[in-house]
């Protein structure tokens, strides 16, 4: 397990957290390859009913860490990020997020496969895949219009701008907004506790009707994003478009 992800299992919920907050939680390869072990034994294990993921630091995830990311293979087919991408999809345990500050693209995308989502006013939302030359990953180019609608969808991916919590919430991709990290916790264990309260055949059952994990639509746009994006992370106009908006960022050869 990587350092940077922490993962612990208490009272039926395995907790897994991004603890990288001098990158405000920029995932690199090896923290995909972390969180994908932790997703699978929490998939293993019968006394886990609740998978809750958050961040540290007053970050959740400002995406893909690009210097890692650019330095080749890392949308590869056996890959690390593709594994990741592939597990999530298929879990039966609900999925429940605690959002503080930044969840910029793939700290984005996840929510669409969480059960819950919390966040703080401060947290920022945003799909900046377009804008760095690139398509959306993680499924969320059939997951988005679902749940805000073709047109909310459209804007969201086109432009790639931020936005915020009260936003997010009103488009239904954020559960409940809180004032301040306190706040966010204490609710979250709250919420958790009033889950862990239902009857859980039941409980699993309704989550296998609502987020069916043997969607095989979801999980082929899975496999077309992730050969797309790469195919576009190769691209002049990628590199140009990263260049642009990170000048420092130095592409390595091949990459």
């Amino acid at each position: 397990m990587s350092g940077q992800i922490d993962s612990d299992v208490v009272g039926g919920v395995q907790t897994v957290r991004i603890v990288r907050p001098d990158k405000r939680g920029a995932v690199t390869q090896e923290m995909y390859l972390a969180l994908t072990a932790a997703f699978t034994a929490a998939e293993a294990d019968p006394s886990v009913r609740i998978i809750r993921v958050c961040g540290a630091g007053g970050a959740f995830t400002a995406g893909n860490d690009l210097d890692d990311f650019l330095a080749g293979g890392a949308l590869r087919p056996d890959g690390p990020t593709m594994g990741f991408l592939r597990t999530v999809p298929r879990s039966t345990k609900l999925l429940v997020a605690e959002v503080d500050g930044p969840a910029v693209g793939i700290g984005t995308t996840l929510l669409l496969h969480c059960d819950l989502v919390y966040a703080t006013e401060r947290s920022k939302l945003g799909l900046p895949f377009v804008n760095l030359g690139v398509v959306p990953e993680f499924g969320s180019s059939l997951l988005l219009p679902r749940r805000v609608g073709p047109a909310a969808a459209a804007r969201l991916v086109y432009f790639g701008e931020p936005f915020g919590a009260a936003e997010a919430a009103r488009l239904g991709i954020v559960t409940e907004v809180l004032a301040d990290a306190e706040a966010l916790t204490a609710r979250v264990d709250d919420r958790i506790a009033a889950l862990l309260a239902q009857p859980p055949l039941a409980l699993a059952a309704s989550r296998a009707l609502l987020h069916d994990p043997q969607d095989t639509e979801l999980l082929e746009r899975v496999e077309l994003e992730g050969r797309i994006f790469a195919e576009r992370l190769e691209s002049e106009e990628s590199r140009a478009a990263i260049a642009a908006r990170m000048p420092g960022l130095v592409r390595r050869p091949g990459a």
